[in-house]
């Protein structure tokens, strides 16, 4: 017969409970965050529409010069965009923006990117902008979002570049 070792139970210190202390969550500061989020929001409109023209500036530059330095600015501008985009609120902007970026990512292909594809990602980027649609179920820039994702797909599948 084997002898059972007893078992041992370790309860590790909770250091969250730590940092906070006893008090818990301080609400005047909480609440002084929340209202400086709030002064923010009227921001965040401005900044979105700043980024939004900057991205339409590096598509019209990518066109004129179908260049890797023109190619990779519309890249950066959409990725800047994606990133941003959620935080704007705008989720939608955000899935665009992400399906420009992977049709643009690779800047030294020397790949002939479809300017229509592109052009269509840009509009629809300033229409879910212009019109505010923040609803990442809306049914109409759902579809459109997902119908650009499935062509910059088949596109890449296409080159090889998926």
């Amino acid at each position: 017969m084997s002898k059972q070792q007893p078992i041992e139970i370790f309860m590790p210190p909770n250091m969250l409970k730590a940092k906070v202390g006893i008090g818990g969550i301080d609400s005047s500061a909480l609440k002084r965050a929340e209202a400086a989020m709030e002064e923010l929001k009227s921001e965040f409109a401005e900044w979105i529409v700043e980024d939004v023209n900057r991205l339409v500036q590096r598509r019209d530059f990518y066109q004129l010069r179908n260049n890797e330095d023109s190619l990779a600015d519309l890249y950066r501008a959409s990725h800047d965009l994606r990133g941003q985009a959620s935080t704007f609120d705008f989720p939608l902007v955000a899935r665009v923006a992400a399906s420009l970026c992977k049709l643009t990512d690779d800047t030294t292909a020397g790949l002939e990117l479809p300017l229509a594809l592109i052009n269509a990602h840009v509009d629809a980027i300033k229409v879910i902008v212009r019109d505010g649609i923040k609803d990442p179920n809306n049914e109409m820039a759902t579809v459109l979002a997902g119908e650009m994702e499935r062509q910059v797909s088949a596109f890449l599948e296409k080159h090889g570049r998926v």
